[in-house]
């Protein structure tokens, strides 16, 4: 839990849950977190299990661990684009919904 509770954390997986990235589009796709701060923690992701860097240096979530965790935060992330208006005030964030819609599902 340290680790998930870790600032980014939770975005990478959310970025990387749908297929895997490079991490300059994953840098992209993360708006202000440094690229230090993002090596850290996938670096870090990766020591767990979690995250995986490929042969052509994109990144993914590891089929065992990081899978596993991405099926058991689809709930707590629909939960919350559900309940965004109640939750901050105002309606979901655009991107939020458009991310949503995007994200793959077998």
């Amino acid at each position: 839990m340290n680790l998930l509770g870790q600032r980014w954390v939770l975005r990478i997986i959310w970025e990387l849950e749908p297929g895997p990235l490079g991490f300059l589009e994953l840098r992209r796709r993360m708006g202000n977190c440094s690229s230090s701060v993002l090596a850290d923690r996938l670096n870090a992701l990766s020591r767990a299990g979690i995250v995986e860097k490929l042969p052509d240096k994109a990144y993914e979530l590891t089929a065992h661990r990081g899978g596993e965790l991405g099926a058991a935060l689809e709930s707590v992330w629909q939960w919350a684009d559900v309940n965004a208006e109640a939750l901050t005030g105002g309606p979901r964030r655009q991107e939020a919904g458009a991310a949503q819609n995007a994200r793959r599902r077998s």
